[in-house]
C-alpha cells in the first residue's frame, strides 16, 4: 500500500513542492527534528509569559475549574474533557492561574505535531514543517494558547482524527480506523464541534466514486467514537439533554434571521484569527477552484469549508463568535501552505508567520504595558481578565464581616469569577437570574429554588435590585466595588446583605 506522498508522485494532478530555481541539497533537511524544535520553542515562550503575566482568569476559565472539582460526565453548556484535563493539571501543580492554564499550549503544541504529519503524508516533510510551524504561529492559537478552553482541547483531537483518517485511508489497516474513532470520541468530549468533522468525513467518502471504499473503515471509526462518546450522552439523558438545548439555543437561530452586519464582522474577525495573508491566500485558493483539483487539496478543503461555510451561515441567519470555526482552519493551513510553496511563495509564506507572531507578541506586550505603553481597556484583548482578583478580596472580606450569609451573584461569569478569587472558596455558591428556567451550571446544579429561608450576599452588576427586591423579606445595600480593567474600563457593582429567601 502507498503512502499518501509516494501516492501523490504517482498522481500527475497532485502539486510537487519545490522552490522555484532551488538546487536540490545534497541530504535533506531534517523537517521533523526542525519542527520538533520550532514548536517547543514556541511552547516553552508561552509557559514562561502564562508563569509570569498579570492577567486574571477568563470566567469561563473559573468556571471549568469549578466544574473541575465536581468531576461528571457532562456539564450544562460543555462535555467533559476540558474539565478533566484542569483537574489533572491543578492535582499536579496547585490551584493557581497557571496550573489551570497549564495544558492550553501543550495542547496546541500537540496539535501543530498533527499538523505536521498531515502535510507531511499528503505532501512531504517540508510542507509538515511550514504548516506546523504556520499553524503555531495563528493569532487564534496564540490567543488559545494562553487560555484554557474547549478550543485547546478540540485542536489536537480534530487534527488528530484527520492524520489517523489519511492513514486509514493509505493503508487501509484497523489500527488506523480505530485510532480515528478513538480521536473523534476525545473530540466529542472536548466539544459538540466536532461533529463537524463527522460530516466532513462522510462528504469525503461519499461524494468521491474512489473513497467509497473506505465507508466500512469510517464506520467502524464512527462506533469506536460512539463508545467513547456514551458517557456524556448518558450525562446528557439524565440531565434533560441539558448540553444539546445549549447549542440549540446558542445558535439564536429562532430570533429575527439575516443579519448581513453580523455576517461582514465575523468575516473581519477570520483574518484575525487565521491571519491576514493566510485568510487571503485561503479565500484565493477558493475562488479558483483548480487550485483545489488535486486529490490531496480535495481532501484538506473538505475538512475546511463546510465547517467555514456552516459557521458563515450561522453568523448570517443570527450571530457567531469568532472562534466557531477554528477547527477548519487545521486542515485550511495544511492547504493554504502547500499551495504557497507550490507556486513558489515561500518567502511571502515566512512573512505571513513573522507578522502574526508580532503582532500577538505586540498585543500582549500592549496589555501588560511592557515600554510604558498603557492600551485603553477597549483594544486591550485581555481587558476582561482584570479586575477579578480585586473584586474577589472584596467580596471575600464583606462574606467575613457577616457569618452566615451565603454567596449570590447575578450573572453566570461574574458567579463562577467569584468562586474562584473569593478565599476560602464559596462553593455553596448560588446565582439569581430574572430568566426563568434552566440556563447554566449553577441553576442545573444549585438552584436557587433550593435555598427558600435562607440569607445572601448579593453581588450584583445589572442595576436588578427592583427586581430581587419582592423574593426577600428585605434587601439592604452593603457597599459599592469599582474595578479598574485598563484606561477607560472597569465595573461597577453593588453587594447587597438579603434576608429570607421567599422564593419566585
Amino acid at each position: 500500500m502507498m503512502s499518501g506522498h509516494e501516492a501523490a508522485m504517482n498522481d500527475t494532478s497532485a502539486p510537487i513542492l519545490r522552490d522555484a530555481g532551488a538546487e536540490q541539497p545534497a541530504r535533506a533537511p531534517a523537517y521533523a527534528a526542525m519542527a520538533c524544535a520550532a514548536v517547543a520553542a514556541l511552547t516553552a515562550a508561552r509557559l514562561v509569559w502564562l508563569a509570569f503575566q498579570s492577567a486574571d482568569l477568563y470566567p469561563d476559565e473559573a468556571q471549568y475549574w469549578f466544574w473541575a472539582q465536581h468531576l461528571a460526565f457532562g456539564y450544562y453548556s460543555k462535555p467533559p474533557l476540558v474539565a478533566w484535563l484542569i483537574a489533572l493539571t491543578t492535582g499536579l501543580f496547585g490551584d493557581s492561574e497557571f496550573a489551570i492554564r497549564l495544558s492550553a499550549p501543550l495542547l496546541h503544541a500537540g496539535a501543530a505535531g498533527f499538523v505536521y504529519g498531515i502535510g507531511a503524508q499528503l505532501y512531504d516533510r517540508r510542507a509538515g514543517f511550514w504548516a506546523a510551524l504556520a499553524y503555531a504561529s495563528l493569532p487564534g492559537v496564540s490567543l488559545s494558547a494562553f487560555l484554557i478552553s474547549t478550543d485547546a482541547v478540540l485542536m489536537p483531537c480534530w487534527a488528530a482524527a484527520l492524520y489517523a483518517f489519511i492513514r486509514a485511508r493509505d493503508e487501509d489497516r484497523l489500527r488506523w480506523w480505530v485510532t480515528t474513532g478513538i480521536a473523534v470520541g476525545l473530540g466529542m468530549l472536548a466539544k459538540y464541534a466536532m461533529a463537524y468533522w463527522l460530516v466532513s468525513a462522510f462528504l469525503f467518502v461519499l461524494l468521491a466514486p474512489e473513497e467509497r471504499r473506505h465507508l466500512r473503515g469510517l464506520l467502524l471509526a464512527v462506533g469506536v467514537a460512539a463508545l467513547f462518546y456514551l458517557p456524556n450522552l448518558w450525562w446528557n439523558w439524565d440531565h434533560g439533554f441539558a448540553s444539546y438545548l445549549h447549542v440549540r439555543d446558542n445558535a439564536e437561530l429562532r430570533g429575527s434571521l439575516f443579519h448581513p452586519q453580523a455576517l461582514a464582522e465575523f468575516l473581519v474577525s477570520q483574518f484575525l484569527v487565521f491571519g491576514p495573508v493566510f485568510f487571503a491566500w485561503l479565500v484565493w485558493v477558493c475562488l479558483r477552484p483548480s487550485r483545489l483539483g488535486a486529490r490531496e487539496a480535495r481532501l484538506l478543503a473538505i475538512f475546511a469549508l463546510p465547517t467555514l461555510l456552516l459557521v458563515l451561515t450561522i453568523s448570517f441567519l443570527s450571530r457567531a463568535q469568532p472562534n466557531w470555526a477554528a477547527p477548519a482552519y487545521v486542515s485550511a493551513t495544511v492547504l493554504v501552505v502547500a499551495a504557497m510553496l507550490t507556486q513558489g511563495w515561500r518567502r511571502l509564506l515566512t512573512l505571513a508567520i513573522v507578522l502574526n507572531l508580532a503582532a500577538i507578541l505586540c498585543a500582549f506586550a500592549a496589555s501588560e504595558g511592557v515600554a510604558g505603553i498603557a492600551l485603553p481597556a477597549k483594544y486591550d484583548p485581555l481587558h476582561r481578565l482584570r479586575g477579578w482578583r480585586t473584586l474577589g478580596d472584596a467580596v471575600g472580606k464583606a462574606l467575613a464581616e457577616h457569618p452566615g450569609l451565603r454567596l449570590m451573584a447575578d450573572d453566570r461569569e461574574l458567579l463562577a469569577a467569584l468562586i474562584y478569587y473569593v478565599r476560602p472558596h464559596p462553593f455553596d455558591a448560588v446565582e439569581w437570574n430574572v430568566i426563568p428556567g434552566i440556563t447554566d451550571q449553577w441553576r442545573l446544579e444549585n438552584n436557587l429554588k433550593h435555598h427558600r429561608g435562607e440569607d445572601f450576599l448579593a453581588v450584583t452588576e445589572h442595576g436588578l435590585a427592583e427586581h430581587m427586591r419582592p423574593e426577600f423579606d428585605t434587601l439592604t445595600p452593603l457597599a459599592t466595588i469599582e474595578t479598574t480593567t485598563g484606561p477607560g474600563g472597569g465595573q461597577h457593582y453593588v453587594l447587597y446583605i438579603a434576608r429570607f429567601y421567599r422564593g419566585g
